[in-house]
């Protein structure tokens, strides 16, 4: 069920331009637009309606590329597809259909098509017969035909452990190493985009302008209650923590024994989603960790950062962790 806006993050993309590439059947009228133009009231959003043939979407968004010149790229479904054609940009990919010929045969997306929603147009449907899913074949076929080093480093791939309609990562991550899910289906809503997306478009913001957050590291322990289920406030707490600074998971690193770290890696994923991938760490040497701020039972005394001590008489609660971090203001 979808939620109101739940935030807005008049700091993230402050001053820049975002450009988002809908998915098939869909207009700039889509709620994904809404929903990054309310959440990010500093940022200009531009969108426009992808036309039905892929080869003229190809050229529209190539103009707007040199005309717009975006500091980020954000596709969906489709959208993601042509995406990760754009090369020379920092993108976002959201459940690509890179396989989108396959994906329209195997659900049924041939002959009469009504759009999503309304289009600048007017237009209210359209029609895929064989001639256009061949083209689009043909297009989705020029995917990854410039990937190196430094694409590698600009394009993310979020996928929806939900989604039921396209089913691309392994193919994503034969070309590309930044790859997350975030829990939600193949349409983003409001909770999956402000858990999923929000977190990586802020890692995006970060590294475009130089920005080094202070560091803070939460032990898995403090993570979970003795029935293994997240604590009370725990990703509440988290969900905070992540606006203003860099958080690392830190979990014990046994010798012989990895299905705990397979597990433990698994509980994070699954209870934190995207802001826990490559921000797990696993040492048995905490003391040695370099950062602002150590969470956990029993913080290592030669930590050169805060030590906060979860459950003690100050931090009994994540709730007593939040007014402290509260109160630092980012600090």
């Amino acid at each position: 069920m979808e939620i109101q806006i739940p935030r807005q993050f008049p700091e993230v993309m402050k001053g820049k331009k975002i450009m988002y590439v809908h998915g098939f059947g869909s207009s700039a009228q889509t709620g994904t637009v809404h929903r990054m133009r309310a959440m990010f009231p500093n940022a200009e959003v531009v969108a426009r309606d992808m036309p039905v043939h892929p080869a003229e979407a190809i050229d529209l968004l190539h103009r707007l590329c040199e005309t717009e010149r975006p500091d980020l790229i954000i596709g969906t479904s489709m959208g993601g597809m042509y995406t990760e054609q754009l090369y020379g940009f920092d993108r976002i990919l959201i459940n690509p259909a890179f396989k989108i010929a396959d994906t329209m045969h195997e659900h049924g997306l041939t002959g009469k098509q009504q759009f999503f929603n309304p289009r600048e147009d007017g237009v209210q449907e359209f029609y895929v017969d064989k001639a256009l899913v061949k083209e689009y074949r043909e297009v989705s076929e020029r995917c990854f035909s410039a990937v190196n080093d430094d694409e590698r480093r600009r394009v993310w791939g979020l996928f929806g452990d939900q989604d039921t309609l396209v089913h691309t990562f392994d193919l994503f991550c034969e070309h590309y190493t930044q790859a997350a899910h975030f829990h939600g289906e193949h349409r983003m809503d409001d909770r999956s985009f402000l858990h999923g997306v929000v977190p990586v478009i802020r890692w995006i913001d970060d590294r475009q302008e130089g920005r080094e957050r202070p560091m803070v590291y939460i032990a898995v322990e403090t993570l979970m209650d003795s029935g293994g289920r997240p604590a009370s406030s725990m990703l509440k707490a988290v969900e905070m923590l992540i606006e203003n600074y860099q958080v690392y998971f830190v979990g014990q690193a046994p010798t012989n024994r990895h299905a705990y770290l397979s597990d433990t890696q698994a509980w994070i994923e699954q209870h934190v989603s995207t802001p826990a991938h490559d921000h797990v760490v696993f040492t048995n040497r905490r003391d040695m960790l370099l950062g602002d701020y150590l969470i956990d039972v029993s913080p290592a005394k030669e930590f050169m950062g805060a030590r906060i001590a979860f459950g003690s008489d100050e931090f009994k609660t994540w709730e007593d962790i939040i007014v402290y971090f509260q109160r630092l203001g980012g600090q």
